[in-house]
């Protein structure tokens, strides 16, 4: 069974809904920003656990209950920075689901979107949700198709698909560098995200080769006081055919994790140097800073 998830529809597996042309016992079709309450809706993510889409008052009270208790970290979204040389920064620590999120993620890409280059932070990524993945990637494609990510389902036999998203709120940053740092702390969704970024081409990846988790797993308890994380999904990227699990993703420049932002910034701002037309106020800025980061007086 293949459940896609992008810029036609959201296919959900729901507990034994009816029937339905085409669609198999207990699947239901959403189309973003129709008839569901946000994008991204969808059951099973790489770390949170499954939960139902049927409209209930107990569905509905726990997505209250994630969306108040979310804000508390802003959703994951630690900085958001405009560097001088019109630099945009992210600094994201997780990767919650689009439900919950998409508005704090739609004002992040706004205070950015008007930058000449992108850097993501995810040295402190530890993971997310795979919906919330393919909503932030959203942002950095156009509205047409494409493919993100596969998650293989053992249990199930399912294939779940990510596609971009057709419509996004706010603003998309296309045909500008992005720039996505990662450590050996970069984990499970924070590795989705430069992982894809990386097999599409979209982003070049700086800093340490991550942790290695591509397998979604579930915890099995072994005592009352112990419990093993079982796998019972796996990633399979459209482009490269696998996924990072046990390699990490080797980025494109390795260096040692706190020397990424430095490296990247300054690939941003000799970027900016190459632009031509930029004003004058930013390209003194862009001089000032790539003298600073050099050593010498600005």
């Amino acid at each position: 069974m293949c459940e896609r998830v992008g810029p036609d529809h959201i296919v959900e597996r729901l507990g034994g809904g009816p029937p339905g042309p085409g669609n198999g016992p207990g699947l239901r079709h959403h189309v973003p920003g129709r008839d569901s309450p946000g994008p991204g809706r969808g059951s099973a993510t790489r770390d949170n656990a499954p939960h139902d889409s049927d409209g209930s008052a107990d569905h509905e009270a726990r997505r209250l209950k994630m969306r108040q208790v979310g804000r508390l970290d802003n959703f994951g979204i630690r900085r958001v920075e405009r560097l001088d040389g019109n630099i945009g920064y992210l600094d994201l620590r997780r990767v919650p689901m689009p439900e919950n999120a998409a508005p704090a993620v739609a004002a992040a890409m706004e205070l950015v979107s008007g930058t000449y280059a992108l850097i993501i932070d995810l040295r402190r990524n530890g993971g997310g949700s795979p919906y919330g993945v393919a909503f932030w990637c959203s942002y950095l494609f156009p509205e047409d198709p494409t493919h993100f990510n596969d998650i293989f389902h053992a249990d199930t036999g399912e294939t779940r698909q990510f596609w971009n998203y057709p419509y996004v709120p706010g603003n998309r940053y296309l045909a500008r560098p992005v720039y996505v740092l990662t450590s050996s702390r970069t984990f499970s969704g924070g590795e989705d995200f430069c992982y894809t970024l990386q097999a599409l081409g979209r982003a070049e990846v700086i800093g340490e080769t991550t942790g290695g988790g591509a397998h979604p797993t579930r915890p099995f308890p072994i005592s009352a006081a112990v419990h093993i994380g079982i796998p019972f999904a796996r990633s399979i990227n459209p482009v490269t055919g696998t996924n990072w699990q046990g390699t990490g993703v080797v980025p494109d420049t390795p260096v040692p994790a706190d020397q990424a932002y430095d490296v990247a910034y300054g690939k941003a701002l000799r970027h900016v140097l190459e632009i031509g037309d930029v004003p004058p106020p930013i390209a003194d800025e862009v001089h000032a800073a790539l003298a600073t980061m050099n050593g010498t007086p600005s």
